[in-house]
């Protein structure tokens, strides 16, 4: 026997009405390259969108077309994001950061209709555009006379199209299972592979991330996200703004620029702010430095990386505010899992509530998460038992754009995300790795994310990351790589010493090596690949080392 209710069809069109009809008036701002501050409504973005709707449509844009993006966090891309979508259209934000060849490749892998284009990012396409086939033209996110200079074929000004395309548009009725985004994974093994995210997925992110136990943004809410809206939609912040009614505040292209944020969240008083540890970092780096203080500030969301307990100590005993954890992935819409508090936590004892707070906390619901181990047998959620993580959900990826399933899928449905992982018997995750970056040293595991987070804690580091290095006798062991703080100053032998009682005696790290900055992703995680590949002739003391090489590769 069916249920007896209304079949409604779940579609990011659906949230877009709900916000135009019932948030009409809330604000959302914006930094701009052309306008150091742009601030308009959610009805005004949403009428927008419905000019650059129709305005595609007299392009020849048709159901399914993939029209690319390469654009900041403002309200230029947030219109291109609703437009494109719930016309039928398919949103492809690309990745700026990528390397040109990747660009490229994931254009053509694409096959986009459309590109729009910030300036900035005009002479990165300008050498690739004859080999761009699918593309019949770039539309440039600037006022007008930018097309007209970029040197691209069928250029046309953003505003320009905007002010010709007709006042509304009838919005169509869509499957909230076809596609309306596509993101690309960061390629570091391979060529980027291709997510297509379904009406359905989205929505139910959404829904999973608005929970109170997820991000809980609400109405009263004033949101920052930091996290690129060409990466994984932004962590759906932009559609749970909408969903709520949440002031959304967007830093365009001073996202990476600690005094420039801390402008930000001050003037627009800020309460909630979402990115990656190496923008906390930052931040925290300029208020130390200018003694600056955010009131309005009370949660920062974290994910990308691990955020190591130095982090969520300065932000919550200098400025008072609550770190969450989280941890997710391209393939997963992409939140899995987020921190926050369980039923007894303040009755949990000090080292109790840190091993929970430092986790990436429990999965939301919709995520189903098991760990494995080489056999592919289910291990127990008892904190110790480590395996690789797996997950399944309706916002989890069946396949690949193009490439079809691929080798992480299981027969039953499980994704194997490459992670190394613990969950204990509350379902808190903790990441112990990625399996490409566990080091093995005499047939035991090291996690260096545990030993990077150690690092980060002593007062004189910036940055860490831990790789293993080829060793003669116990096949690796780890390496310790470390920025200073500015002005700061440490030894080999301090930082080693360091690890005392705080990790087992043969993880201790066997050398330390102080760099001038670590290397990082298109996203702004640790780039241990590039690392690795950086020390490659590297030696531990008293092995045979080839030091014109190693000095000339970072070492000092």
């Amino acid at each position: 026997m069916l249920g007896l209710m209304q079949d409604r069809q779940l579609t990011l069109t659906s949230i877009m009405q709900h916000a135009q009809r019932l948030h009409g008036e809330r604000e959302i701002v914006s930094v701009t390259a052309d306008q150091p501050l742009h601030r308009y409504r959610y009805r005004d973005a949403f009428a927008r969108a419905a000019r650059l709707a129709g305005a595609l449509a007299r392009l020849g844009a048709v159901a399914g077309d993939r029209i690319g993006t390469l654009a900041w966090n403002d309200y230029r891309h947030l219109e291109v994001y609703f437009a494109t979508s719930c016309a039928g259209l398919v949103c492809h934000t690309i990745n700026p950061r990528l390397f040109p060849g990747q660009i490229e490749f994931i254009i053509r892998d694409a096959a986009d209709r459309w590109l729009f284009v910030d300036p900035v990012f005009v002479p990165l396409l300008a050498g690739m555009q004859d080999r761009l086939g699918s593309v019949a033209g770039f539309v440039i996110l600037g006022p007008a006379g930018h097309a007209e200079r970029s040197g691209l074929r069928n250029a046309l000004d953003y505003e320009t199209l905007l002010a010709d395309a007709p006042p509304a548009f009838d919005w169509p009725e869509l499957d909230e299972r076809s596609a309306c985004a596509l993101c690309y994974t960061s390629g570091t093994t391979d060529n980027p592979k291709g997510v297509l995210y379904s009406h359905r997925a989205l929505v139910l992110h959404t829904y999973g991330c608005l929970m109170a136990d997820g991000m809980g943004i609400g109405a009263r809410d004033v949101v920052l996200p930091v996290v690129p809206m060409f990466h994984v939609n932004a962590w759906s912040i932009p559609y749970g703004a909408a969903v709520v009614g949440a002031k959304l505040v967007m830093p365009g292209p001073r996202m990476g620029d600690g005094a420039a944020l801390a402008r930000l969240i001050a003037a627009e008083e800020v309460s909630v702010a979402a990115g990656v540890p190496t923008v906390w970092l930052g931040l925290l780096a300029h208020l130390r430095a200018s003694g600056e203080r955010l009131p309005s500030l009370r949660r920062v969301m974290i994910g990308g990386s691990a955020c190591p307990r130095a982090i969520m100590e300065e932000f919550e005993t200098a400025h008072g505010v609550h770190v969450h954890h989280a941890w997710g992935m391209t393939e997963m819409s992409p939140v899995g899992t987020f921190n926050s508090p369980s039923a007894d936590f303040a009755s949990l004892p000090e080292d109790e509530r840190w091993r929970q707070r430092l986790s990436v906390g429990r999965p939301v619901w919709g995520v189903e998460l098991r760990i494995v181990d080489a056999e592919g047998r289910e291990l127990p959620w008892d904190g110790e038992s480590f395996g690789s993580l797996m997950v399944r959900g309706p916002w989890v990826c069946a396949e690949y754009f193009r490439v079809g399933r691929g080798p992480t899928h299981t027969a039953d449905g499980w994704f194997d995300t490459g992670d190394v992982a613990t969950i204990d018997p509350h379902g808190y995750v903790s990441i112990t790795d990625r399996a490409k970056d566990v080091i093995k040293s005499g047939g035991e595991w090291i996690s260096s994310i545990t030993l990077e987070n150690t690092a980060v804690a002593h007062p004189a580091v910036a940055e860490a990351a831990v790789i293993g290095a080829q060793h003669p006798h116990w096949d690796e062991r780890p390496l310790l790589c470390v920025v200073l703080r500015p002005g700061a100053s440490a030894t080999r032998e301090e930082l080693l010493a360091w690890f005392d009682g705080k990790v087992a005696k043969w993880w201790v790290p066997d050398d330390v090596l102080f760099l001038d900055e670590l290397p990082h992703t298109a996203t702004g995680k640790l780039s241990k690949k590039e690392l690795r590949e950086r020390l490659r002739h590297y030696r531990f003391p008293g092995a045979k080392c080839d030091t014109d090489r190693l000095e000339s590769e970072g070492r000092k």
